[in-house]
């Protein structure tokens, strides 16, 4: 179990992360329709290589924090303040998302792998995302910051993006009308997260 939870709980928290629409899977879903799976799939390895850069620092960082429990304690009181401020934002302010647009077009002729990189380095979520995750699988018993767990969480989530993105490569004319329906509701989503997020944290800060 030490050596077989690591890689799984990054796979399925990478996919669960990924899934919806994004940035970089509806560019991989859009750069196959109009230019074939191979330069969609080029793109993919691009962007899961800046995902694994990400992870390893993200997950780097939590293991100094873990460490230090008074930047623990400082860090849940801040959480506290940015998830409630998320969840006003997303039931209340956010604009609806408008319709994917399928028919956008990709102009640029760079080599898609670099692009991938490109874009992937843009998104900074995934840092402090994987920070908290491996955070909380640590504080939970799930994972722990040796070597081997490290690399082995490192390479499921990096598996788990890029399952994802080859799903919308592949799959994405199959999946369109779900992502929509996604696309369309994303602010409750999101916002149903945060506020869950800010409930739990207060909790722990409350009964510490």
């Amino acid at each position: 179990m030490y050596y077989f939870l690591p890689p799984v709980l990054g796979f399925c928290i990478a996919f669960l992360a990924v899934i919806l629409p994004g940035l970089i899977n509806m560019t991989a879903a859009k750069i196959s329709l109009q230019e074939g799976r191979n330069e969609a799939v080029n793109f993919a390895f691009g962007a899961s290589l800046i995902v694994f850069f990400q992870t390893f620092i993200a997950v780097l960082f939590a293991r100094f924090i873990s460490e230090h429990e008074e930047i623990v304690a400082t860090l849940q009181e801040i959480g506290i303040f940015i998830f409630a401020g998320l969840s006003v934002y997303f039931f209340w302010i956010a604009k609806k998302p408008k319709k994917l647009n399928r028919e956008a077009k990709i102009k640029a002729k760079s080599n898609r792998f670099f692009l991938g990189m490109l874009l992937s380095t843009l998104n900074l979520l995934p840092i402090p995302f994987y920070v908290f995750a491996s955070m909380s699988l640590s504080a939970a018993g799930y994972f722990s910051f040796d070597k081997v767990p490290v690399s082995e969480f490192v390479l499921g989530v990096v598996l788990g993006s890029f399952t994802v993105f080859y799903i919308y490569i592949v799959a994405f004319k199959k999946i369109e009308k779900k992502t929509e329906f996604l696309m369309q509701n994303i602010n409750i989503v999101i916002g149903s997260v945060t506020t869950f997020m800010a409930i739990i944290t207060l909790l722990k800060l409350l009964y510490r």
